[in-house]
């Protein structure tokens, strides 16, 4: 069967390929490779530069050749690849001998023996793969969940002023303000964005084993450490100075774990946005030509909520699996990171689409003033809990237990309820007042300005 986006197994491949396609250019089996020959390429360069006795006679003027090999790296390429590996059984090994392939076409014979020189296949994939994984985070991911966090944003502000019922264990409890709310999912993404920044992106880059056994073999005048630290961080990476023959991957772990717990706060957030439009808090633009229901005309479902909830679940069982995984390992390596590995952009294809569904959602919502205001009135018990606490700041007796008895006779408590209870109260005139100036929507409370 021939792969369309009708036919891919995966509805990231098929159904959601267009909410998530840019991600090709740093998870798919082709960029891997091309991020391979990246490092490759770099690697010899790097070698030069020492300069190696060996490569002395090649001219600074030939690496823009070089590193043309990844920078003009094409479909056709990847293809050639697939066909030696076909025979090499062994992806990394079929890197290397396409670049040796490339190298004598641009008159790089004795020297092509040096690409790849005293490496193992790990050095090359454990530097590729936190190379894209740093990409695809700086040049996609970061920039999305900016763009959800300036929404929340620009929603706080826009609802700042209107007063609603808060809802604690389900039920009437004292009233706050829509924007700060909101501005509460707000600040905890930025707060978990902000730990995520902090984590380096490590490398492993240091031959069979970590310990440059072959490299020390054949040079061991030079410092290998000092040269693999600086060609590392000139990539952009930090490199892992104590490793088996793979990267330990605890920082990736910890990157995961930072997406997750930022998942996990928009999971919370579409779960409540679901739950303001069951309650009228928000109203859905109609689209023309959508249909809610296959049976039920009337019906506007919160879908972008519900596929954004149910992508971001996906994106965390993943998430979960990878940083659980990847930092065991046998003795020195076994082979269940390689297979694991592969999968690292599917999370992020997840958390790419409900993303995107999120930010449909809330662009197609509005706030409906006049149910949150109802709402407050019909709830006057609320304000139940300034009372009391203004009557105990003036030594009344047994003011909690007071407005209990009113509170809780399981009778409707109204605006009329609450002023009678205010009159009959033995207090001054000046505090019947203060307590007469409450109500649930001026009843709440005080918030750092954002």
């Amino acid at each position: 069967m021939h792969l369309t986006t009708l036919s891919a197994i995966s509805p990231i491949d098929g159904r959601y390929r267009k909410a998530c396609e840019e991600l090709a250019l740093y998870f798919s089996e082709e960029a891997l490779m091309r991020y391979r020959v990246m490092v490759e390429v770099e690697y010899f360069i790097e070698l030069c530069k020492i300069p190696l006795e060996e490569l002395s006679e090649l001219s600074a003027e030939i690496f823009p050749k070089l590193q043309n090999l990844y920078h003009h790296f094409s479909h056709d390429d990847a293809v050639n690849i697939k066909s030696i590996e076909a025979v090499t059984n062994h992806d990394v090994k079929a890197i290397e001998y396409f670049i040796k392939e490339k190298f004598e076409r641009l008159g790089i014979t004795r020297e092509k023996e040096f690409v790849h020189f005293g490496l193992t296949s790990q050095d090359i994939n454990n530097t590729a793969i936190p190379l894209s994984l740093k990409e695809a985070v700086e040049h996609l991911y970061l920039p999305l969940i900016k763009v959800v966090c300036d929404k929340l944003e620009q929603l706080s502000h826009e609802w700042i002023n209107i007063p609603m019922l808060a809802r604690t264990h389900g039920q009437p409890a004292s009233p706050t303000l829509l924007g700060k709310e909101i501005f509460v999912f707000h600040h905890r993404i930025i707060t978990q964005l902000e730990l995520m920044q902090k984590i380096t992106y490590n490398a492993k880059f240091g031959g069979a084993t970590g310990n440059f056994n072959a490299h020390h073999a054949a040079y061991p005048e030079i410092d290998w450490i000092n040269f693999s630290d600086r060609f590392i961080q000139r990539l952009g990476l930090t490199r892992s100075a104590y490793t088996t023959q793979i990267e330990h991957y605890d920082n990736m772990a910890a990157m995961f774990d930072a997406m997750k717990r930022i998942n996990t706060i928009l999971v919370d957030f579409c779960r409540d946005c679901w739950t303001y439009i069951s309650m009228n808090y928000f109203s859905q633009k109609v689209i023309a030509g959508e249909v809610g229901s296959s049976a039920m005309p009337h019906k506007v479902n919160p879908i972008d909520f519900e596929n954004a909830e149910g992508n971001l679940g996906m994106a965390n069982a993943l998430l979960e699996h990878l940083s659980a995984k990847l930092p065991v390992s046998r003795l020195q390596r076994d082979l269940t990171d390689s297979t694991v590995l592969r999968n690292v952009g599917v999370p992020f294809a997840h958390t790419l689409i409900a993303a995107k569904s999120l930010l449909k959602g809330l662009n197609k919502i509005s706030a409906n003033k006049e149910t949150m205001q109802q709402d407050l009135q019909n709830n006057w018990a609320v304000v139940a809990e300034a009372i009391q606490t203004i009557l105990r700041k003036e030594g009344f007796p047994n003011p909690y237990e007071k407005l209990k008895e009113l509170t809780r006779t399981g009778e409707s408590i109204t605006r009329e309820s609450i002023l009678d209870f205010i009159n009959g109260l033995k207090v001054s005139e000046s505090i019947k007042t203060k307590l007469f100036s409450i109500t649930p929507e001026n009843y709440t409370g005080i918030y750092k300005s954002f």
